[in-house]
């Protein structure tokens, strides 16, 4: 029986209705559909396996926590955290210009270590006046003391004319109108000397006064040149040479190497047995076998909300208490030039005394 189907009859293979005859529309949903099944599965397949390697990795993962943490006696607590160094910033106390930079980023300073110079040229003007001021007020000074020598000098001569008088008068030879007169120049002059007593007072205050601007402005010209307060390194220079900074403005950051801490989160159940002055040790990244030690200073007395940067053990930590590990100040002055901020670690608090450390945590420390 002839159909109107064309055959594609090749002279070495036998055509087939399979072969030739293309799938009608009615078929077309159904091969479709095979082929999404067929996707489907391939995703299932490949997150079942991305699942087995996830949960591969979680149980090594696991692992290593339960190893950690039975390496660690059940009076030791651990927490991760970084080493940091308190930071303080050199500031001007007035406004002014900046006339020298002595120090750079990275360099150590010592205590009383000048690092800037500020412009001074207005302040020291004002010093030269206050200095006239100084030495006007010791001339009036001068003044008002020969003045009380000389009221004294006069003091005496009428007390010896009043002593004349009262002499001579009994006698005959003096009139009682001279008499009072002799006594009013006594009470003038003894009024005259009090006045000059209390002209030497009030300059002695004026030089006085004088003087005190005189040390002000010393102060305030010695402020205008910076000094590290601490060791330190310098860590950021945040103005330069010709600038003019408002009173307050920053000119160094450093870093007093001679306070190095790293704040640590602990659950309820370790940080409630922490005291301050708990011996500790610290395990930097970049000295993973050097034990630093260190004592903690500082257990928060309110829990909080668990940071993001630090990684817990369970779920169920959700609060937690800040502990600050501080190493041991004299040993970190030996070490200054090896103490860098901001490198990441963890401290290992000891919570019981009578826990010994265990040989990874004991030694070698830095000498």
């Amino acid at each position: 029986m002839l159909t109107n189907t064309p055959l594609d009859i090749r002279p070495d293979q036998p055509a087939t209705r399979s072969e030739v005859i293309p799938p009608s529309s009615a078929t077309l949903p159904a091969v479709v559909a095979s082929d999404h099944r067929r996707a489907r599965r391939r995703k299932l397949q490949r997150g079942l396996l991305a699942l087995a390697l996830l949960v591969i990795a979680a149980g090594g993962i696991g692992t290593w926590w339960l190893r950690s943490d039975a390496a660690l006696p059940a009076g030791i607590a651990s927490g991760n955290g970084r080493a940091e160094a308190d930071e303080i910033d050199i500031d001007t106390k007035f406004a002014g210009r900046i006339a020298k930079l002595l120090v750079d980023e990275g360099d150590m300073v010592s205590p009383g270590q000048v690092v800037a110079v500020m412009d001074t040229q207005d302040l020291e003007a004002t010093l030269r006046n206050r200095e006239a001021v100084v030495r006007q007020a010791q001339r009036t000074l001068d003044a008002a003391r020969a003045n009380v020598d000389q009221q004294k000098a006069q003091l005496v001569f009428t007390q010896q004319e009043l002593e004349r008088v009262k002499f001579l008068a009994p006698k005959g030879f003096a009139s009682k109108e001279l008499l009072d007169q002799r006594q009013q120049q006594v009470d003038g002059a003894i009024a005259a000397l009090k006045a000059a007593n209390d002209n030497v007072g009030a300059a002695e205050h004026a030089l006085e006064a004088a003087r005190h601007d005189v040390e002000l402005y010393q102060v305030n010209i010695a402020d205008n040149t910076l000094v590290a307060p601490r060791l330190g390194r310098i860590q950021y220079r945040v103005a330069n040479v010709g600038e003019v900074l408002a009173a307050g403005g920053k000119v160094f950051t450093m870093l007093d190497v001679a306070y190095v801490y790293m704040d640590i989160y602990l659950p309820t159940a370790e940080a409630g047995r922490v005291k301050v002055g708990a011996d500790a040790r610290l395990l930097l990244d970049a000295y993973p076998n050097r034990p630093i030690p260190a004592k903690v200073v500082f257990v928060a007395d309110q829990a909080q909300f668990t940071p993001k940067t630090v990684e817990t053990k369970t779920e169920r930590e959700k609060l937690m208490f800040r502990v600050r590990v501080r190493i041991d100040p004299e040993l970190l002055k030996a070490h200054a030039q090896e103490v860098r901020s901001g490198l990441p670690g963890e401290a290992y608090v000891r919570l019981d005394p009578a826990v010994a450390w265990p040989a990874r945590l004991q030694g070698p420390t830095p000498q």
